[in-house]
C-alpha cells in the first residue's frame, strides 16, 4: 500500500518533535497510515516509539508538528473533542490492562456502559459477540486473575473493539507471551483487520511479529525514522548477504536479524565508554 493507491491516511504525522528536558526523544517524524493496513513501528529500547503511540493517543502533546486522526490534528482539540475521537480507536495494551475486580464480560461491557445508551440487554450481546471474536465466549464470567497471559490479550483485545473502532493500536502484543501463543495473537490482530476492516498500528521489537503482521514497517532510531517501506523491503534488507555500504542500512539489517556485532553495538560500547571517561573526569 503506497500514497499512489490514492486513499487518504487515516494517521498523518508531520515533522512531530517532542523533548523531555534537554533530551530530543522524537525528531521530524512524518509518518502516515492508510485504511484497511497494518502498519508496524519497530525499533530498539530508547527509540522513541513507545512515545510515539502516546501521542497518536492523545496522551501527551508535541512540541512541534501535528497529529491527524482521520484528517483532524488531535493536538489542537479540547478534551471533550478528543474523547469523541478516542471513540473511534481501540488500544491493546501491553498487559491487557484488565480491571481485576471485574469479570472478562464485566471489562468488555465497561466501555459500552459509559459511551453508549445500550440497554442491558443489547450490551450482553454485543459482549458475546466481541468475546466469540477472540475466542473467550466461554470464558466470560472468569476473573482477570484466572486467565493465561494470552487470554488476557485476547480479553483486552475484545474490550478494545467494544466500540467498533476504526484504528487498532497495538502496544508490543506479543510481550511476555511464549512463542506459540505470540503467533496465535498474530494472527488474530490479522484475522480482525480484515473483518472489521480497521486500520492497525503495532508498536514491537520482536522481529517474528514484525514480519508475520506488517503491510508496511517502520523502524525508529534515536527518535527518526530510519527507514520506512513495505515488508518486502524489509525482508530484502534482511536477507541481503555481503557488506552494505550505508551505515543506515548496516544497522537497520543488524536489528532486523539480531545479530550480536555492527554499528547498534559499536555505537553502544563508544557510549559507554565516553560515560565511563567522562565520570572518571569528574572523580579527578
Amino acid at each position: 500500500m503506497s500514497e499512489a493507491s490514492g486513499k487518504q491516511p487515516v494517521i498523518e504525522v508531520t515533522d512531530m518533535a517532542k523533548s523531555f528536558g534537554s533530551q530530543r526523544v522524537l525528531d521530524g517524524i512524518n509518518l502516515k497510515v492508510y485504511a484497511g493496513e497494518i502498519m508496524v513501528v519497530m525499533g530498539g529500547s530508547g527509540c522513541g516509539k513507545s512515545t510515539l503511540l502516546r501521542h497518536l493517543i492523545g496522551s501527551i502533546a508535541p512540541d512541534e508538528g501535528t497529529v491527524k486522526l482521520f484528517g483532524n490534528d488531535i493536538t489542537k482539540m479540547s478534551e471533550k473533542e478528543l474523547d469523541d475521537v478516542r471513540k473511534k480507536f481501540g488500544i491493546l495494551f501491553q498487559s491487557g490492562a484488565l480491571f481485576n475486580s471485574l469479570s472478562v464480560g464485566e471489562n468488555v461491557a465497561l466501555l459500552l456502559r459509559e459511551h453508549t445508551n445500550l440497554d442491558e440487554a443489547t450490551i450482553d450481546i454485543i459482549v458475546k459477540i466481541k468475546l466469540e471474536l477472540v475466542g473467550l465466549r466461554k470464558h466470560t464470567e472468569k476473573m482477570p486473575a484466572q486467565l493465561s497471559g494470552g487470554m488476557k490479550k485476547r480479553a483486552g483485545l475484545a474490550r478494545a473493539i467494544a466500540l467498533d473502532p476504526q484504528i487498532l493500536f497495538y502496544d508490543e502484543p506479543g510481550a511476555g507471551l511464549d512463542p506459540v501463543t505470540s503467533a496465535q495473537i498474530n494472527q488474530l490482530i490479522i484475522d480482525l483487520t480484515k473483518k472489521l476492516n480497521v486500520t492497525s498500528l503495532v508498536v514491537t521489537h520482536e522481529m517474528d511479529s514484525a514480519f508475520m503482521l506488517a503491510d508496511r514497517m517502520c523502524m525508529l532510531d534515536k527518535g527518526k525514522i530510519l527507514k520506512m517501506g513495505t515488508r518486502h523491503d524489509f525482508e530484502v534488507l534482511r536477507d541481503r548477504t555481503g557488506e552494505l555500504k550505508s551505515e543506515q542500512e548496516r544497522l537497520v539489517r543488524q536489528f532486523l536479524r539480531g545479530d550480536a556485532e555492527g554499528p547498534i553495538t559499536e555505537r553502544q560500547l563508544a557510549s559507554d565508554y565516553e560515560e565511563d571517561l567522562l565520570m572518571a573526569h569528574k572523580r579527578c
